[in-house]
């Protein structure tokens, strides 16, 4: 084994996803390493990896389309129940704000428990919040039920990383983000679509009474079909490098795959690192202990406790963790005002739109996000192995970061002419392409800030994602509540380019990361190690 495989002198983060010789061809290396466990989700089949995610990210887009579906009813819902445009922005503010907190009160019981159960427990919970919005008749209903929706709809935003954390590799990790961004998106954009078009034919409690029913069925199939990923590793065996049942890295994870043992048995044989034995002696587990059987960690609540204020400490002394929060704040936060800007200000002149063309304008962040993702996607985890190739093999997470670099333009130059279309009464054409044009720019940088955090961080990536979602939420309700009166004291241009001001300087910043980032990875190492052992039991990544 090359002399560079363990290296402790490595920032966290840093590790070999490359194995390069002369001889044979160049492999990749399993990272985090699999046990010999066949329960372990790192060495489930494609099958089951995919299958886990699938309902990962449907639960992300039922809670980004019931959170932003609400849109299109503001008009009808306001009218009958003479709801004030100023009631309905603060009760939207509200949801923003408890997407905050959510995370903080909630991630530690998945952490603690297992996710199998929080899926569960909050598809149940968000069902019946369902019901009670298509039952409102007060504003009171409607400030609670904006608070606990998001409440409970943080969690969208923490439990799929960590599932794909539990079940991918590194170097598949920046595509199942991608996937999970634009999936969120289609929830955010395309569930406003059809609210519009429900508003209009059926009425605005049928936008609540159809999200009830989908919760419903979510919560069926997580009831029936999603397995836990939470694993206890520790008293688990490393796979060793090469045996009868693998698995592969990239194309045929899962497969059985004829290794001949002889082979490898000579003097100084090439490790296979991109494959894992399975011990035949583990029984796999039946259907029902796939279901049943969740792995819970035993420790005393004071390491419970931890994880309700550790995330701010996170987010504060750790440089990385700090600034891809602040990233996904700002990009994140961009979109929860435009798309309020348009429910607030495009029913009024010029534009009088109906609950159905507010729905419709959603298509354009819908096709940018779509784009993005798509050329995103395979490139991200395309671009790290490449990189890390010219590096002897080795990988640093600053490597996703140059992609960061040709999507900003249309970030900023989007929010900025969305700002001056709105205010000018342009057309409707010239608002949806600016959206549109802003969104391209978001998919892939969300997606990029995610990974590089599931890769820097791994082992505090619960706490990390918690302040990640905090910071989000705080910025966007900032911007929601000051919304109204900061366009009516500057004008709606003024207030975009501050924002997209704001955004350009943030986002310039990720330069400093790709020339410092490893430096700073090294020199909060100790601080890292400190929250990482204070945790309940992650999986560490090895260099």
């Amino acid at each position: 084994m090359p002399e560079t495989w363990d290296d402790p002198s490595w920032p966290p983060g840093t590790v070999r996803i490359e194995l390069l010789t002369q001889d044979e061809p160049t492999q990749i290396i399993l990272q985090p390493r699999p046990t010999a466990n066949p329960n372990d989700p790192l060495n489930w089949p494609q099958w089951r990896k995919y299958l886990n995610f699938g309902m990962a990210i449907f639960y992300a887009l039922m809670v980004y389309a019931q959170i932003n579906a609400t849109g299109p009813t503001w008009g009808p819902m306001g009218d009958e129940l003479n709801f004030s445009t100023e009631t309905l922005n603060n009760t939207y503010a509200i949801g923003c704000a408890t997407l905050a907190l959510g995370a903080f009160m909630l991630v530690p019981f998945a952490l603690k428990y297992g996710l199998r159960p929080i899926y569960i427990l909050s598809s149940a919970a968000q069902l019946g919040v369902m019901v009670w919005a298509a039952h409102t008749r007060t504003a009171g209903d409607w400030w609670g039920i904006n608070a606990l929706q998001c409440w409970l709809g943080s969690l969208g935003e923490c439990l799929v990383q960590m599932t794909v954390a539990d079940v991918f590799f590194v170097h598949q990790r920046g595509l199942m983000n991608s996937i999970y961004v634009w999936v969120a998106n289609v929830g955010g954009n395309l569930a406003v679509v059809a609210s519009g078009f429900i508003t209009e034919s059926m009425g605005w409690r049928w936008v609540w009474w159809w999200c009830a029913i989908l919760f419903g069925i979510q919560l069926v199939m997580f009831i029936f079909g999603f397995e836990e990923s939470k694993f206890d590793w520790r008293g688990a065996v490393q796979g060793t490098p090469w045996g009868e049942d693998v698995v592969l890295s990239d194309k045929t994870i899962g497969d059985k795959v004829a290794v001949d043992p002889e082979k490898h048995a000579s003097s100084e044989p090439s490790p296979v690192l991109s494959i894992v034995q399975i011990d035949p002696s583990i029984p796999r587990k039946t259907y029902w202990e796939m279901l049943l059987g969740t792995t819970t960690t035993k420790g005393p609540w004071q390491l419970f406790a931890r994880h309700g204020y550790q995330p701010f400490l996170i987010l504060f002394t750790i440089p990385g963790v700090a600034y891809m929060s602040l990233v996904y704040a700002v990009l994140l936060a961009w979109s929860t005002v435009f798309s309020a800007a348009l429910s607030t200000y495009m029913i009024e002149a010029p534009y009088n739109f109906s609950s159905s063309q507010i729905g419709l304008m959603n298509l354009a962040p819908f096709i940018g996000n779509t784009l993005g993702s798509v050329i995103c996607g395979p490139l991200s985890d395309q671009v790290i192995l490449k990189l890390a190739r010219r590096n002897n093999g080795i990988y640093e997470p600053e490597m996703r970061l140059w992609l960061f670099v040709p999507f900003i333009p249309f970030q900023v130059a989007g929010a900025f002419w969305f700002g001056y279309a709105l205010q000018d009464g342009q057309s409707w054409v010239n608002v949806a392409l600016a959206f549109g044009i802003c969104n391209f720019g978001t998919a892939p940088i969300s997606s990029i800030a995610l990974t590089y955090m599931t890769d820097a961080y791994n082992e505090i990536i619960g706490d990390a994602l918690v302040a990640l979602t905090f910071s989000r939420n705080t910025l966007s309700t900032i911007f929601v509540f000051a919304m109204t009166p900061w366009i009516a004291d500057v004008g709606m241009a003024n207030v975009f380019n501050t924002i997209g001001a704001i955004g350009s300087a943030v986002l310039v910043f990720a330069f400093a990361f790709i020339w410092k980032g490893k430096e700073w990875r090294f020199k909060n190492a100790k601080r890292y190690k400190h929250y990482a052992a204070r945790q309940f039991d992650p999986r560490p990544i090895q260099n």
